[in-house]
Order: C-alpha cells, then sequence, then structure tokens
C-alpha cells in the first residue's frame, strides 16, 4: 500500500491494517521455522509495511499534539 493511500486513513483504521500486517507477519515467521517458507522475500515485505503504518500513526499523532 502506498504512503498516500496510508496517509488518507483515519487512525483507527490504520491501526487495524497494522494488526493485520502482523498477524501475516507472525505466519511468515512460523513458516520460515517449520521450512515451509518457499517466498522468502514477503517477510521483507511485511516489515516494511509494518514501518510506513508506524510512520504514519507517529505523524499523525504529531499533528494532534501540534
Amino acid at each position: 500500500m502506498k504512503i498516500s493511500e496510508l496517509q488518507a486513513k483515519s487512525p483507527a483504521e490504520l491501526a487495524s491494517h497494522l494488526l493485520e500486517i502482523k498477524r501475516e507477519q507472525f505466519k511468515l515467521r512460523m513458516q520460515r521455522g517449520q521450512g515451509q517458507m518457499t517466498q522468502t522475500h514477503q517477510f521483507r515485505v511485511a516489515k516494511r509495511a509494518v514501518a510506513r503504518v508506524k510512520t504514519v500513526l507517529a505523524q499523525k499523532a504529531a499533528e494532534v499534539a501540534v
């Protein structure tokens, strides 16, 4: 998901999206641990998606604080 799409969402929507990504990341970790992971790049993609959402959440929190 692009940054502009994330910035258009409310903090509640971002929090739920973050939860979904974290669940996906957990599933990927379990697959990697069991040796079933075939698309190893997906772990990196999920990690970066978490960072994007957290960054947008921090920006929105800073806007409210100012």
